[in-house]
């Protein structure tokens, strides 16, 4: 059995309350990627496009994916959902002896769960159609490097849980 779960997956996709669940389920310690992200970087995410632009915040993001995969297992991690965008981070989460699960959801569903105000200003006036161009962009590299994936638009975050913990004895 992996000793280590990367969770991955678009913004708003579950990767937080699975990774809370699943630490739970099997007593490991979750660590979650916007955590990690400001205390690594010093900055949350939309701080870092603010001051650093997009460039910033990816290149912020692959150190904490650097992060995940030195820590010792185990461990259950949520990937910033952008990572798969980078080749070498692609082939780093391919390669890595972990389970690596996509929550894969709707973008209708993505959007309803993200909503909308100051905090998701990126979504525009159209978050579905947003929601659905980046889950475009990235379904072909979440399906590249992922172990397992996930259906969670119409599952609790106790089965989603379920699932992985389930596949992992498998893994």
């Amino acid at each position: 059995m992996a000793d280590k779960v990367l969770l991955i997956g678009m913004v708003g996709a579950g990767k937080s309350a699975v990774g809370a669940a699943l630490s739970a389920r099997l007593g490991w310690p979750y660590l979650d990627n916007d955590t990690l992200l400001e205390r690594t970087a010093g900055f949350s995410a939309r701080e870092l496009v603010a001051t650093q632009g997009e460039q910033g915040l990816r290149q912020a993001e692959s150190r904490v994916l650097t992060l995940m995969l030195g820590m010792p297992g185990p461990m259950i991690g949520s990937v910033p959902g952008a990572v798969v965008l980078d080749a070498a981070d692609r082939v780093r989460l391919a390669e890595a002896p972990c389970h690596v699960v996509w929550l894969r959801a709707s973008p209708t569903v993505l959007a309803r769960r993200l909503g909308t105000g100051a905090e998701r200003d990126w979504l525009g006036a159209d978050p579905v159609a947003t929601l659905r161009r980046l889950a475009a962009d990235r379904h072909d590299f979440y399906e590249q490097v992922a172990g397992q994936i996930v259906d969670v638009d119409a599952l609790p975050v106790g089965a989603i849980a379920k699932r992985v913990a389930e596949a992992l004895q498998r893994f």
